[in-house]
């Protein structure tokens, strides 16, 4: 990992290109994951790129109402639901950039790819949760012993594109019964995922279903941080799904050539290591070794995950009115 900051140190540190173009990037994804990449782009092809960050689903409900107006040349989503619901936004990408990443990692008609994937965990305290107590599937979160006890962060994309696939796995009267039964456990409620991990170390809470890679950035700081995280045990339990973060062009935009150039950057070997190594995601380009960190590694993921077809991920909308209806919002 302290090489991969290296290489793009003394990439950045090189004579810059001239300017080329400015890309506007609507950017789901937090500025500390992805500002290092992004500057070892400019710093390659002197292509200057201009970030709007924000919520995943947030960036996708502007994008809708800004429509053919938005000044945004990429989005840049943590997940394949928000995708779905802006995809008639998008343009087709070249098929060469396609064809770097398997078909499963890409949007059926073209229109966005993977830059990454992340497995949905349980992070658990090691301090206050046994072995007996843990869960085997995710729909036993509603469980009453769970009281107060699990974190969520209900306005993070990445939980709204699980309520999406329960949605699209067991039908909306099982997502409901989920969704009511979460809230009737009176959850300790969080801004974000960072936050979850903090409140369950903190002893504010004692479980909670996060993406794979926030707890590592504990571990990086304090190896004996409070708190582990597992898969469910049940092979193809909704609970392990497997996630990406992707981007797509829009229809709108100027600087088409520049903005796949940018996508093409991403999932180049240098990045999708940095992906791999640095922010702990896993690779889709299927050409780098994924790491394996905190004991769950991709071929984990892929072994344990439910089918679910990314591109049935798209209402977004519905999602939120559900999770809205069950109070938890």
């Amino acid at each position: 990992m302290r090489r991969l900051r290296i290489a793009l140190i003394a990439l950045l540190a090189a004579t810059p290109l001239p300017a080329l173009a400015d890309l506007t990037l609507y950017s789901g994804r937090g500025e500390p994951l992805i500002a290092p990449i992004i500057s070892a782009f400019t710093a390659e092809t002197g292509i200057n790129v201009n970030v709007r960050y924000g919520g995943t689903a947030e960036l996708a409900i502007l994008l809708q109402e800004e429509g053919d107006r938005s000044p945004a040349d990429l989005f840049w989503a943590q997940d394949a639901a928000a995708l779905g619901a802006v995809v008639g936004l998008f343009q087709p990408l070249p098929q060469e950039t396609l064809d770097r990443v398997p078909a499963a990692y890409r949007d059926s008609e073209g229109r966005w790819i993977a830059t990454s994937g992340r497995g949905r965990v349980l992070a658990y305290s090691t301090e206050r949760l046994g072995a007996e107590e843990m869960p085997a599937t995710m729909a036993e979160l509603t469980d009453p012993r769970f009281r107060g006890r699990i974190a969520l962060a209900p306005t993070n994309g990445s939980f709204l594109a699980h309520v999406a696939a329960l949605r699209v796995v067991h039908g909306d009267e099982v997502a409901r019964e989920w969704l009511a039964g979460l809230a009737a456990n009176q959850p300790v409620m969080v801004r974000n995922n960072t936050a979850m991990i903090q409140a369950i170390g903190d002893g504010e809470a004692d479980l909670g279903v996060t993406n794979n890679y926030y707890l590592v950035r504990f571990h990086r700081r304090a190896a004996d941080f409070p708190v582990n995280q597992m898969l469910f045990p049940s092979q193809g339990d909704i609970g392990n799904l497997l996630l990406v973060a992707g981007m797509g062009v829009l229809s709108g935009s100027d600087h088409s050539d520049e903005a796949v150039a940018f996508i093409n950057f991403l999932l180049s070997d240098a990045a999708q290591q940095f992906f791999s190594g640095e922010v702990a995601e896993f690779p889709v380009t299927g050409r780098v070794i994924p790491t394996r960190v905190d004991d769950v590694s991709l071929e984990d993921v892929v072994r344990m995950a439910p089918e679910v077809d990314l591109n049935a991920l798209g209402d977004l909308e519905g999602a939120l009115a559900m999770v809205r209806e069950a109070g938890l919002l």
